[in-house]
């Protein structure tokens, strides 16, 4: 739900606040909502006013929000179903950040905000629904209440259904994508599998694309646990090769280092890559930030990790000492340095993504895997490939 709010065209069920809240109850909902202003509506949602942070930074917090709104005869509103170009116009001519949209009532309809309006010029590649909004997937396992769980996602409209799971190549996994398939109009990604076995047995099942990854991430210790698994480009390669019978893309799940890491899955045949560590280290990322001997660091986790576990138990309202030292590790935790923003982090890995594709007469990502080859490295050509006879900077 979040996500779908934070940025869209037009946000079509805006937060709002009574005139009769106080400035206490604003910053409450404020840290609730994660936004700094809100329409104020009354008992019907009509329009009576805006407030913002500026408005209330040095009130009394037992003030109402009636006393120190901009209220409704000072505001610039528009109708339902104005253009964004008409939008963009208005916003500028009135020097206004915040564009409610109401119907002849006077009835709240949606807002349009400056910033929306600026991230759609400024992220013109931003994977967008049919109404403007980030795409957004949710995760589900494969206990017996996935159904209900599904139906809730939905309900929250999250784009695609992701089936979540360590061992992807199982009958409960089918079993659970033919389920969702034959109750709900949803994509679902499955996984993980490292095989064309792997692959096969999802894809009959129904899934429309498949994570292809058993071991790779830096957090994971899935192969020294439990001895399986199969190395990264060996297996995007049998498995996109399996998918593509079905007409199906992979995703190559763990194992990204570095940009030259994301060109050669795309071009070993996979259609895109998740990134967990490389962001793990951004300012946006939820890690507690921790200083050591002057660098900055961020805490990370891997999903299989004892804390991991441990935190989707409380969150599940399951919490049990017995049960967390009984569980087997296949993850573990540790610090990952700082990074910037995500921002920068991913101007390096399309900056070296579009210089690998360049370098091989590629204009796609179907010309990169027709026209790549791949060789053997020997641990000389390894070492020749790094930085080597200086000291890096």
């Amino acid at each position: 739900i979040e996500v779908k709010r934070s940025e869209g065209i037009i946000i079509e069920k805006p937060y709002t606040i009574s005139p009769n809240a106080t400035i206490d109850d604003m910053r409450k909902m404020s840290r609730q909502y994660k936004v700094n202003s809100f329409l104020v509506a009354d008992e019907l949602n009509r329009l009576v006013g805006i407030v913002t942070y500026r408005d209330i930074v040095f009130e009394d917090g037992k003030k109402k929000i009636s006393e120190v709104m901009t209220p409704r005869e000072k505001l610039v509103t528009a109708k339902p179903g104005i253009s964004i170009e008409e939008a963009r116009e208005i916003l500028k001519a009135h020097k206004i950040e915040k564009l409610p949209l109401v119907d002849e009532k006077n009835v709240i309809r949606g807002l349009i905000t400056m910033k929306d309006i600026s991230n759609l010029e400024k992220f013109p590649f931003a994977s967008k629904d049919k109404k403007g909004r980030l795409m957004v997937g949710a995760a589900v396992g494969v206990r017996e209440d996935y159904i209900k769980h599904v139906e809730k996602l939905l309900e929250a409209e999250a784009d695609f259904i992701v089936i979540d799971v360590a061992n992807g190549y199982t009958e409960s996994v089918r079993k659970a994508v033919k389920d969702i398939k034959r109750e709900f109009d949803i994509e679902v990604i499955a996984g993980n599998v490292a095989t064309a076995e792997g692959v096969e047995a999802l894809a009959s099942a129904g899934a429309d694309a498949i994570r292809v990854g058993i071991g790779p991430g830096s957090s994971c210790i899935t192969r020294l646990v439990a001895g399986v698994g199969v190395p990264q480009l060996t297996a995007i390669i049998e498995c996109a090769e399996a998918a593509s019978r079905y007409d199906i893309p992979i995703i190559a799940d763990g194992g990204i280092r570095r940009s030259g890491d994301i060109v050669k899955a795309l071009a070993a045949g996979a259609s895109t890559v998740m990134i967990g560590n490389l962001l793990a280290g951004t300012e946006e990322s939820p890690g507690a930030t921790i200083i050591r001997k002057g660098r900055k660091y961020k805490l990370y986790r891997g999903m299989a990790s004892h804390a991991a576990y441990s935190g989707k138990l409380e969150r599940e309202g399951r919490f049990d000492e017995e049960e967390i030292e009984a569980y087997v590790s296949e993850g573990v935790e540790g610090l990952v340095e700082y990074r910037g923003t995500v921002a920068e982090v991913i101007h390096q890995l399309v900056g070296g993504l579009r210089s690998g594709m360049s370098y091989v007469g590629a204009r796609n990502i179907k010309e990169l895997q027709k026209n790549a080859i791949f060789i053997k490295v020997t641990e000389a050509g390894i070492k020749e490939s790094k930085a080597h006879d200086l000291k890096v900077l």
